[in-house]
């Protein structure tokens, strides 16, 4: 770690936190003079778009998909056409502030999504965005990056802008006092991720190290009371900030082998993207406590777990608090065949984006051989 490297801490450029928080929505809008807004979210936030406060009759795209590809998208951006919107809303998920994002700088730029897969290749974003998550997980709401899965290439796209960074993030978590505990376990095991893989990652800088180990510990502390009473406002809140801190380093860090192992999960046998997270979570820890000994230490010890370096131990540690909180580890529970493990380490191997920031060197027979043990 290169204490001097520099480092662009990437945010919003307004964030409000707290509960009670979101009729700032509304008088943004009214502060910009924003008049067509259209609200991106999936059926469920769809139907209680209305706790936004907007006034009028508010255009919602309601079809968004827990794991949203490229039709989807291509769903989203028709109904943004036919509007031509103002300021694009996202409401929900990751997955909705993900397309939320693609909606508020695609139509009528003359880039197509292909244009724009990769980094910073979006020509500029013309109208509002505003974010506003109902999970605590993905960190969307403070982060420049949004992913749309290629059905053909069962392949996760990209797209990473500092155009797509929302003008106002709204994070308030009354908003997921109704997640189901399974989904909080689950999205909670994300934010955990984002933190932990950009903590431990070779790219990580004590900039955002200082979010990283702090978001571990919100998670470690929060996750298991949330998970089991679900109206615990202060856990909630822990959550809810945990997931922002883990926005914040996706940006200047960005997540490791957790993740590039995982996708596969998600691209070809819709596993939502937490309860993948936390399959592969035990086994890329352990697998990277020899590279990284101090902070796999500190990495348990944020969990609530004794601190150890020692692999096997880190993984039983890790497992034992996901398993705690009900989620379930063994991928053939997860409906993975085993015949297709081979094909889903081709596919990690390839994710080099992720895999080279990884602090130990990942091969494509190392992938092969972390499935076949969470199987």
């Amino acid at each position: 770690m290169d204490i001097a490297a520099p480092i662009d801490l990437i945010r919003p450029q307004e964030i409000a936190f707290g509960a009670g928080t979101l009729p700032r929505v509304a008088r943004f809008l009214a502060e910009r003079g924003y008049r067509r807004p259209l609200v991106v979210a999936d059926a469920f936030n769809a139907g209680r778009a209305d706790l936004l406060g907007l006034p009028g009759a508010v255009a919602v795209f309601g079809a968004v998909r827990p794991e949203p590809d490229v039709p989807n998208l291509d769903a989203a951006l028709a109904r943004a056409d036919e509007l031509r919107p103002d300021c694009v809303i996202g409401f929900g998920g990751g997955s909705a502030m993900d397309l939320a994002k693609l909606v508020a700088v695609l139509p009528g730029s003359g880039q197509s999504l292909r244009d724009v897969v990769g980094a910073e290749k979006v020509a500029g974003r013309r109208i509002g965005l505003v974010q506003v998550p109902t999970t605590a997980g993905t960190g969307s709401e403070a982060g420049t990056r949004a992913l749309v899965t290629d059905p053909e290439a069962q392949a996760k796209l990209a797209v990473q802008s500092r155009h797509m960074l929302a003008d106002l993030a709204v994070i308030d978590p009354d908003l997921t006092m109704t997640v189901p505990a399974a989904v909080t376990a689950a999205t909670g095991v994300d934010a955990m991720a984002h933190c932990v893989e950009a903590f431990t990652s070779r790219r990580s800088h004590p900039t955002i190290d200082l979010y990283a180990l702090e978001g571990a510990r919100l998670v470690g502390r929060y996750l298991p009371r949330a998970v089991a009473d679900g109206s615990d406002r202060e856990a909630r809140a822990g959550l809810a900030l945990a997931a922002l801190y883990g926005g914040f380093c996706l940006g200047p860090v960005n997540t490791t082998a957790g993740h590039a192992v995982a996708y596969p999960l998600g691209t070809r046998h819709h596993v939502a993207h937490g309860l993948a997270c936390a399959a592969i979570f035990p086994h890329t820890l352990a697998f990277n406590a020899a590279a990284v000994p101090e902070k796999t230490a500190r990495v348990l010890e944020a969990l609530g777990a004794p601190a150890s370096a020692d692999a096997a131990t880190v993984r039983a540690r890790a497992a034992r608090f996901c398993a705690d909180l009900g989620v379930e580890l063994r991928l053939s529970r997860l409906g993975v065949p085993e015949r297709d493990l081979e094909a889903m380490a081709d596919e990690a191997h390839a994710i080099r984006r992720l895999l080279d920031n990884n602090p130990r060197a990942m091969s494509r027979a190392d992938i092969l051989a972390l499935y076949r043990a969470a199987h």
